[in-house]
C-alpha cells in the first residue's frame, strides 16, 4: 500500500487548507485512515481519523475545526482545515491500518501499518 499526501503550503491565520492522501493498493474500503501532524522539535500527534463506515474522530485541538472526510469509490482520504492557527504549523502525514488489523487505537502512531510521506503546511501569524 502507498499513500501519497499532497495539499500543503502556506496560509495565513485563519484560513483554510484542505489536504488529500492518495493510496494505491490493497482494499481501501476496509482501512481506518488516519492524520497525524509533526510540528518542529515536537512529536508526532494524532489529528484525525475515519474509519471504514465513516465514523471520524478528532484530536481535542482541531475538534470543530477540521474534518476528516474519505472517497472509497476513489480511495482518497481528505482533511478539511479550516480557521488555521500557527500552532498547527507541521508536517502532516496520513497513514492507514486495514481493518482487521485496527484494535480501535485510533491515536496512536504504532497502530498504523501505512504512512504517506508527509506535507508540509505552513500557518503564517
Amino acid at each position: 500500500v502507498q499513500l501519497q499526501a499532497s495539499g500543503g503550503g502556506l496560509v495565513q491565520a485563519g484560513g483554510s487548507l484542505r489536504l488529500s492522501c492518495a493510496a494505491s493498493g490493497g482494499a481501501f474500503s476496509t482501512y481506518v485512515m488516519g492524520w497525524f501532524r509533526q510540528a518542529p522539535g515536537k512529536e508526532r500527534e494524532f489529528v484525525a481519523a475515519v474509519r471504514s463506515a465513516g465514523r471520524s474522530y478528532y484530536a481535542d485541538s482541531v475538534k470543530d475545526r477540521f474534518f476528516i472526510s474519505r472517497d472509497n469509490a476513489k480511495n482518497t482520504v481528505s482533511l478539511q482545515m479550516n480557521t488555521l492557527k500557527p500552532e498547527d504549523m507541521a508536517v502532516y502525514y496520513c497513514a492507514a491500518v486495514p481493518g482487521t488489523y485496527y484494535s480501535g487505537r485510533y491515536y496512536l502512531e504504532d497502530e498504523y501499518k501505512y504512512w504517506g510521506q508527509g506535507t508540509l503546511v505552513t500557518v503564517s501569524s
